[in-house]
């Protein structure tokens, strides 16, 4: 969700911050605002709307400096206004703060300290700022003021403070919510994510939850919640900046959605040795292959991938497999297993869903894995293990990419704890893989086609509907959230033979139906399906793959092993979704009411 920059060196911090929040667009965000200090004091830049109309206010400003913090906010707690965007100041306008995360106890901390001052915002994190000032007031420095308030806090947070009468430091803290520290030469810079500040660095270090850190120009001071100083190594950021640019596509989705054959490929040649066999840490499969029960944690798009990854587990590693929403999981618990390892799944790595279920397990001793796009993530450092998805950074809020990624490492993963089980492959998974990437180039070379399929099924409608049977099911869910999320046109994803138990009844004259069969063992009983919406009226469209195709199917993806068509029959419906958005005239990549990435519960 939302981001944070800061800067504190020697040189233009207004477009080094500026730059940096252009950066961390793709998170999701309503507003954003800067503040720069200089021997004037500070001065805050904020503004409703896009960082293009806050670039436009601050360089109509003369007012510049080499200290600043920045924040693009996704709206919490009140409406995206002037008011309510950050950086956000104390009554005397000595302390500016920027804040990501979420503040439980805030209406209880202004009743009991702050009765008294009047408040411009309906945010929590107004409350924050103006305890600051209380306890400064009260005689503690900055530093002991602002170690006061954070330990005061429950919740979500990441912060970045600034105190006028202090030029030469930025404090900062974090719990649940991502931060960083960004090392250079006679500059340091604080971001929620890497990518913001490779424009003047790759260097960084981690931030563990509940430290105060004292960042200056030329030293970055990390305490512990007992004022230990902590030593902490730094880190390079194995990021591409060239892959987060567009290129010669329109959007970051398109770019992405074609970038998928090469993300395949690049998997591929990860996860095999010098001999062309399967790799993977042994610790890794040590520790999934001694489990009687795996718990599949994730949220959305990596919920969908998930469900395809419990597919692969069962029917080829042979472990009984669970999938669970992270937000539910962690406040409804099941009766677990007696030896469960939790693989938890985000593209990001920040989702605070599934961390807070991460933390949950780890305080009862279960063994963890991190499925992620994102090393160095929250979720990445505080899991047993890690695997990478090596898609390249995602830009566009709509995930497609990672999807993909995540299904093809969950295959890898799948069978090579086969071959620890000691069962027989029954298939060259890389081999597979390589085919499953060239029929993925076929489709993305097909993109009129798709956009025709767009026009003739979703140019005017306001509902459409996506079906399958088996692991066409899970691959419909993931086809009718792409198409919300960035159409807003009303879709749902249900299992082929559920339609006549209650939702049939919603099939109107020409309500689009999108059915996928891609498995023979249910190919008459989809076809079945679609004769049953055809009959009342609905506009039916069939993708199918080669071999199990009929005669007036709408489009017919190439061949590949049954199990893995997820990865292939998913690309049609995302350029499927992303040309009816398109065509519709709204923002691809920066949907609304959505962030990137989900850092509060």
């Amino acid at each position: 969700m939302c981001g944070i920059v800061g800067y504190i060196g020697k040189d233009n911090a207004k477009e080094i911050l500026l730059k940096g929040l252009e950066k961390l667009e793709y998170r999701g965000y309503d507003s954003a605002g800067i503040a720069l200090e200089n021997a004037d004091g500070v001065t805050v830049f904020k503004e409703k709307g896009r960082i293009a109309d806050l670039r436009n206010i601050a360089d109509d400003s003369d007012v510049d400096g080499t200290l600043g913090i920045g924040h693009t906010r996704w709206a919490t707690h009140g409406v995206p206004n002037h008011e309510n965007s950050h950086p956000h100041q104390s009554a005397t306008k000595r302390f500016t703060l920027v804040h990501n995360g979420v503040i439980e106890n805030y209406e209880e901390l202004r009743d009991e300290y702050l009765a008294d001052v009047k408040f411009l915002s309906e945010t929590d994190t107004e409350v924050i700022i103006q305890l600051i000032e209380h306890f400064s007031n009260e005689g503690l420095s900055t530093e002991e003021a602002f170690t006061k308030v954070v330990e005061l806090l429950h919740g979500s947070y990441a912060l970045a403070l600034l105190d006028e009468e202090d030029s030469d430091t930025i404090y900062v803290a974090k719990n649940k919510s991502p931060l960083l520290i960004g090392v250079g030469e006679d500059f340091n810079v604080v971001a929620s994510d890497a990518l913001a500040m490779l424009q003047v660095t790759n260097e960084y270090k981690e931030i563990h939850d509940h430290e105060i850190v004292i960042v200056k120009r030329d030293e970055v001071i990390i305490k512990d919640v007992d004022g230990n100083v902590q030593d902490r190594d730094t880190y390079i950021a194995e990021i591409d900046a060239s892959d987060a640019e567009k290129g010669v596509y329109d959007h970051y989705m398109l770019k992405e959605i074609h970038e998928q054959p090469a993300v395949m490929r690049r998997i591929i040649q990860e996860y095999q040795d010098d001999q062309g066999n399967l790799k993977m840490d042994d610790a890794i499969i040590d520790d999934v292959a001694k489990a009687d029960r795996i718990y599949i944690i994730a949220a959305g798009t990596s919920y969908h991938a998930g469900l395809v990854g419990k597919e692969f587990i069962e029917k080829w590693a042979g472990v009984p497999t669970e999938v669970h929403v992270a937000s539910e999981f962690v406040y409804n618990t099941p009766l677990l297993s007696e030896k469960p390892l939790f693989i938890y799944i985000s593209q990001s790595g920040e989702t605070a869903d599934s961390r807070a279920v991460l933390v949950e397990m780890k305080k009862r001793g279960h063994k963890s894995l991190t499925v992620t796009n994102v090393p160095g993530s929250t979720l990445s450092r505080e899991a047993d293990h890690t695997l990478l998805l090596h898609a390249g950074p995602e830009i566009a809020v709509a995930s497609t990419k990672a999807y993909t990624a995540q299904i093809a490492v969950l295959s890898i993963l799948s069978q090579i704890v086969a071959e620890r089980h000691g069962k027989e492959a029954t298939i060259d998974l890389l081999q597979e893989l390589a085919k499953a990437a060239n029929a993925m180039e076929a489709v993305v070379d097909d993109a009129e086609f798709m956009e025709q399929i767009a026009t003739d099924y979703l140019e005017t409608t306001r509902n459409a509907f996506f079906i399958g049977r088996t692991i066409d099911y899970n691959v419909s869910l993931e086809g009718a959230l792409k198409l919300k999320e960035i159409s807003y046109i009303q879709a749902e994803g249900f299992a082929g033979g559920e339609l006549k138990h209650g939702t049939i009844a919603l099939i109107e004259d020409n309500t689009p139906v999108i059915a996928l069969a891609t498995q023979e063992n249910v190919n008459l009983s989809i076809r079945g399906n679609v004769k049953e919406v055809a009959a009342r009226g609905a506009h039916t469209c069939i993708i199918s793959m080669d071999g199990l195709n009929k005669a007036g199917d709408t489009y017919v993806i190439p061949q590949i092993n049954e199990l893995l068509t997820p990865l292939v029959s998913v690309v049609p419906l995302q350029l499927i979704s992303y040309y009816a958005a398109l065509h519709r005239g709204l923002d691809v990549d920066k949907p609304r009411n959505l962030a990137k990435s989900v850092t509060v519960e």
